[in-house]
This record gives C-alpha cells, sequence and structure tokens, in this order.
C-alpha cells in the first residue's frame, strides 16, 4: 500500500469511525472534550504506527483499545487525587483486562445508546445555536476545523474558538452525557432536528459566498438524520426531517447551471432530479404519516415538497394542495416565513394578485425587514402583474440584502429585465 493510499485509508477510517469512538469514550470519562482528545490521540497513533505495522483487521477496536490505554495514562498523569479519578483509572484497566468482553465487544454493543448521547450532548440547548453546529459537525460529522470555517466561511480561529468554548460550556454546566427522558426528550429532540435542518440548509441555499450549493453540507446533514432515524426509528418527526432532506436534495443537480449559476425550481430540468433519493424520501414521508406525525413541522415541509416530486412537469403541480399544506404548517409552527411561502402558493394557485395581496400583509413585519426573499417574491409578482418599474425596485432591494454572490447576479438580473419591458 502506498503512502497516499494509506493515508486515505486512515482518513476514510477516521471519518466512518470517529463519532463511534468519540460516544463510546465520553460515556467513560464522562467529557466531551477529554474523549475528543483522547480520540484524536488515537489517530495521531494510527498516523505513527500504521505504516510500519499495517492497517489492523479491525481499526475501530485498535483505536479504541489505544484510546483506552491513553486515558489510563492521562489520568495518572493529571495526579488523580480525587477518588472518583481512582476509581475510572481502575474501572479502565479493567475493561482492557476483562477476557470475557473484547474490546471489539466493548465498542460496538453500546454502539446506539453511546451515540445517541453524543447526539443529544452536542446539541444541548445550554449552547447557542452556532455553537451547537459547529460542535456537531466536529463531534458527529468527523470534519475538520478548517472544514467547518470553510463551509461556514468563517476563520479557522473563529470556528476553533467556538468549539472549545462549546465544550467548556458542556463541562462548566456539568452536562449529563445521556438521553433525555419523558418531556424533556421530545423538547431536546427538536433542538436535534434544528441543528441537522440548519446544516442543511446551509448547504441547499448558502446564506453568503461565491457558491449558491454547499453539498458537503447537505451530505452530512443527510448522513446524521440517516443516523438518527436509525437510533430512534419510532420517532416521526426524524423520519419528516429525512424525507424533507432527501426530497429537497433530488433537485441538486438540476439547481445550477454550467457555470455555477442558480436556475429557480419552476424552471429546472426535472429529468435530472435524482429518483433514487425521491423514492426515498417518499418512504421516509409514508413512515412519518404512518407514525402519526402527519402535522409535524418538518413531515408537513416534506409533504410540500413530495407535491413537487410527483410532479413530472412544473405546470403539474398540485398548487391547491401545496397551498393548504402551508396553512397547516402556518397553524402547527407560525413565522413570516411560512406566510411567504404560503403567499407563493396562494399566487401559483389563485394567480398573482391573490399572492401579492397576501406579501403585502408582511411588508410591515420585523423579522423580515432583512430578509431578501420578501422583495424577490413581491418583485416576481409585481412583474407578473405588468408592474415592471415596482419589480425592477424590488429586484434592486433584494439584491442589496443578500450576501450570496450568485443570488445577487440573479436578481439584479430580474432587475434589468424587468426594466426592459
Amino acid at each position: 500500500m502506498t503512502a497516499a493510499d494509506l493515508n486515505r485509508t486512515i482518513a476514510a477510517v477516521w471519518r466512518i469511525e470517529s463519532a463511534r469512538l468519540i460516544a463510546a469514550l465520553a460515556r467513560i470519562v464522562r467529557d466531551i472534550g477529554i474523549a475528543e482528545e483522547l480520540a484524536q490521540d488515537a489517530l495521531v497513533a494510527a498516523i505513527e504506527q500504521w505504516p510500519q505495522a499495517g492497517v489492523p483487521d479491525n481499526p475501530a477496536a485498535w483505536l479504541m483499545s489505544t484510546a483506552k490505554h491513553r486515558a489510563i495514562d492521562k489520568l495518572r498523569r493529571d495526579e488523580l487525587v480525587q477518588r472518583k479519578h481512582v476509581e475510572l483509572a481502575h474501572e479502565l484497566e479493567s475493561a482492557l483486562d476483562d477476557t470475557n468482553v473484547s474490546t471489539e465487544a466493548a465498542l460496538d454493543d453500546p454502539f446506539g445508546d453511546d451515540l445517541l448521547r453524543l447526539v443529544f450532548t452536542a446539541c444541548h440547548p445550554v449552547l447557542n445555536t452556532e455553537a451547537r453546529v459547529a460542535l456537531t459537525l466536529r463531534l458527529l460529522g468527523g470534519l475538520t476545523t478548517d472544514e467547518i470555517a470553510r463551509a461556514f466561511l468563517a476563520s479557522e480561529p473563529t470556528i476553533a474558538q467556538r468549539i472549545v468554548r462549546a465544550k467548556r460550556t458542556l463541562s462548566e454546566a456539568e452536562v449529563p452525557f445521556e438521553v433525555p427522558r419523558g418531556a424533556e426528550l421530545i423538547e431536546r429532540l427538536g433542538s436535534v432536528l434544528e441543528v441537522i435542518y440548519l446544516i442543511f440548509n446551509e448547504g441547499y441555499t448558502a446564506t453568503a459566498g461565491e457558491d449558491w450549493m454547499r453539498p458537503q453540507l447537505c451530505e452530512e446533514a443527510l448522513r446524521l438524520g440517516r443516523i438518527l432515524v436509525g437510533l430512534m426509528p419510532d420517532e416521526a418527526e426524524a423520519h419528516g426531517l429525512v424525507a424533507l432532506m432527501e426530497l429537497q436534495a433530488s433537485r441538486m443537480h438540476a439547481r445550477t447551471g454550467p457555470n455555477g449559476e442558480p436556475i429557480l425550481l419552476l424552471k429546472q430540468n426535472r429529468a435530472r432530479w435524482d429518483q433514487l433519493l425521491i423514492r426515498r424520501g417518499l418512504k421516509a414521508l409514508a413512515r412519518a404519516e404512518k407514525l402519526g406525525g402527519a402535522r409535524g413541522r418538518y413531515t408537513l415541509q416534506a409533504a410540500i415538497a413530495a407535491c413537487h416530486a410527483r410532479a413530472r412537469e412544473a405546470g403539474q403541480t398540485d398548487w391547491l394542495r401545496i397551498a393548504q399544506l402551508y396553512a397547516t404548517l402556518a397553524e402547527v409552527a407560525p413565522s413570516p416565513v411560512v406566510e411567504l411561502n404560503r403567499a407563493v402558493a396562494v399566487s401559483m394557485a389563485d394567480g398573482p394578485r391573490a399572492g401579492l395581496e397576501l406579501v403585502d400583509l408582511l411588508v410591515a413585519e420585523p423579522a423580515l425587514k432583512s430578509y431578501h426573499l420578501l422583495p424577490t417574491v413581491r418583485g416576481d409578482l409585481l412583474e407578473k402583474l405588468g408592474r415592471n418599474e415596482e419589480a425592477r425596485s424590488e429586484f434592486e432591494r433584494a439584491a442589496a440584502l443578500t450576501r450570496n454572490a450568485r443570488e445577487r447576479e440573479l436578481l439584479l438580473q430580474r432587475a434589468a429585465t424587468a426594466s426592459k419591458q
């Protein structure tokens, strides 16, 4: 095996196993920050030893065994004066010496519980949203600090500090490494789903930068969502979120042109939509509805995406059904953004004038003051009504508000087109 092949192998093993490794270690040392350090130490050991010794038959078990030895060394090196640390060291030694339980079994047996604990800890509400997203991508996605920084157009030191502060906050707050129960589980699951959804959305339509999409983030969110439904198969909204992401991801190849320019939904070549992802999304949606989650916020959005997925041509889209689904979503999870989307659906079902009446009700909404899609939608409806100068003004305002270069270019092109009509 060449050095390049070995490096790719190590990187692949780390990407696949790092979350499981950190989760298992966090259960043992009861601290996510220390668990990640131990996992990183094991990775360094692999990089140093595998070129000479070769890749072990079970790389995950090797990493786990190495990390446990590092844990014992660290606890001793830190002058263990507290009884709980001494007891913990003995527990680790016993785990390594126990001939009845192999290292592989020690890693695999509690896999589901440990990983689920890590998910809920990384997404704990004690952390702000940015910290939850960064920590989740680091611990569960296996992304490096540099990869996260590039994905969110932030500096590497900023992301590094964000992750350090997040781990410190969890430690200082003494957040237990556990899956919450009862009513707290429902509340905390909402936080987990929100983090995964935010990661997907940032990849699907980037808020800033030169690229309209960042596919890596969509892939990470989908992977995390699939892991979550595997760990919590009876949670309807988890299936609803996966359905939504699968269906939206199915359009990704059709969303940009040859030079990376955005192609809006109604103008996309639907032959380029990924039918496998559509089938997976529809299956996940059916599962969510069967579990009684038809009125869940993510399941409702997935149902809307399904209306688009089932239409082989834009003209076959059931806009009346979409408008009805948005009306239900507005009841379940009211927000100005949902109302704006409902207005778009109404405009497609009942005409631009009906849609504009709803949009105009949102113009004074404080939450939409800097939201570029409000003037974008308004401009589109005004243009359809032949009010081209007003449309041009709205497109220009939207272009000034967006921080995405591709979107700004598209909006300025629409403004120029409106002014010529």
